[in-house]
C-alpha cells in the first residue's frame, strides 16, 4: 500500500497532504504492529545472537588460553586472533541476514541487491585473489599452531626468527638482522627450528692413528662435564650420546656426539662441549686431525735425478 501512494504522489494523482492524512489513519497503524513489530523483532534476535557469540568468543578464548598454559603468550595470541576472526566473520553474517530480512519487511526488494553484491563479490575475488589466499593460508597456520612469534624457522627460502604473525603475512628477522616480509602463500613448507627440543651435534675429527676407545671415553666425559655445568645444565635434555665413529676418510676419522637440548639452545650448548671436547682430548692426549701435506725427502729427490 505504501508503494501505490507513494506512486500516486509522483503522479500528481494524490496530494501530499492527503498521504500524511492516510498515514494517521489505520492503514498505517496496522502497517506498524505487523511490519514494525516484525523489525523490531529481527533487530532485537540479531542483537540477542551477537551478544551470545561474543559471550561464547569470551569463554572459548579464555578456557583455550588456559589449557595452553605453559605454552606460552604466543599461543595464546594466537587463539584471541583466531577467535576475533570467527567472531567478526560470524557477526557480520549475522547483521547481514538481519539487514536482509528488515528490508523485505519494508517492501524493498532483495532480489537486486543479491544480484549486484554477486557481481561485486566476484569482481573482489577475481582482483583479490592473492589477499583471499593469504588470509585463508594465514588462518590454516594460525589454527594448525605451525609457528608462533619468537620461535626460528624457515619459510619461503627464507630462516629466521618470527617477529610478527598475522592473517595476512610473517615477519621474520635473520641473523644479519635482516627483517623479511613473507605473504603466507608464499609459504609452502615450514621448518619450525625451536618447537619442543633441538638436538646439539658435533662432530670431532681424530688423526687415524688414534684409538678408538680411549676417543670415545673423552667425548664421553666432554659430554658428561657439559651435562653438569651451571652453565648450561638447566638447558640440556637428557645424557649427551656417542654413538661411535660418523666416517672415515684417507687419515681422517669423524666421531660424532649428540645431546638434546631445549628449543633454541643448541648454539650455548655446542660451544660449551666444543670447550670441553678439547680440554679432554688434550688431557687423554688425543691428536685433532688437520690437513697436511707430504713433502718428498729434498735429498731422495736429488739421489734420484
Amino acid at each position: 500500500m505504501l508503494k501505490c501512494m507513494l506512486a500516486l504522489v509522483a503522479q500528481g494523482a494524490m496530494p501530499s497532504g492527503q498521504v500524511l492524512r492516510r498515514f494517521g489513519s489505520q492503514p498505517l497503524g496496522a502497517w506498524l504492529w505487523a511490519r514494525g513489530l516484525r523489525v523490531l523483532i529481527i533487530a532485537i534476535v540479531a542483537l540477542l545472537l551477537i551478544w551470545m557469540l561474543r559471550l561464547m568468543s569470551r569463554r572459548i578464548a579464555t578456557m583455550a588460553a588456559g589449557s595452553a598454559g605453559h605454552n606460552g603468550s604466543g599461543r595464546e595470541q594466537q587463539i584471541h586472533t583466531l577467535v576475533a576472526v570467527l567472531d567478526g566473520a560470524f557477526t557480520t553474517a549475522i547483521v547481514i541476514i538481519a539487514l536482509f530480512q528488515i528490508l523485505e519487511q519494508l517492501g524493498i526488494a532483495i532480489g537486486p541487491l543479491l544480484a549486484g553484491a554477486g557481481v561485486a563479490g566476484l569482481a573482489i575475488g577475481f582482483g583479490a585473489q592473492t589477499l583471499v589466499k593469504d588470509l585463508i593460508t594465514g588462518f590454516f597456520i594460525l589454527l594448525d599452531d605451525q609457528y608462533r612469534v619468537g620461535d626460528s624457522i624457515k619459510a619461503a627460502s627464507v630462516q629466521g626468527k618470527v617477529e610478527r604473525l598475522t592473517l595476512r603475512r610473517t615477519v621474520l628477522r635473520d641473523a644479519d638482522g635482516t627483517l623479511h616480509f613473507i605473504p603466507n602463500s608464499a609459504i609452502q613448507v615450514v621448518s619450525n627450528l625451536t618447537r619442543d627440543w633441538n638436538v646439539a651435534v658435533l662432530r670431532v675429527a681424530v688423526h687415524y692413528r688414534e684409538d678408538s676407545d680411549r676417543v670415545i671415553a673423552a667425548l664421553r666425559a666432554a659430554g658428561d662435564e657439559v651435562c653438569q655445568s651451571p652453565a648450561v645444565h638447566d638447558r640440556v635434555l637428557g645424557e649427551v650420546t656417542v654413538p661411535g665413529i660418523d666416517r672415515i676418510s684417507g687419515d681422517e676419522v669423524d666421531y660424532l656426539l649428540q645431546l638434546r637440548t631445549l628449543p633454541g639452545a643448541q648454539a650455548d650448548v655446542l660451544r660449551a662441549l666444543r670447550a670441553a671436547v678439547k680440554r679432554h682430548l688434550a688431557s687423554a692426549g688425543v691428536e685433532a686431525w688437520y690437513p697436511q701435506i707430504n713433502l718428498p725427502n729434498a735429498s731422495a729427490a736429488a739421489g734420484s735425478a
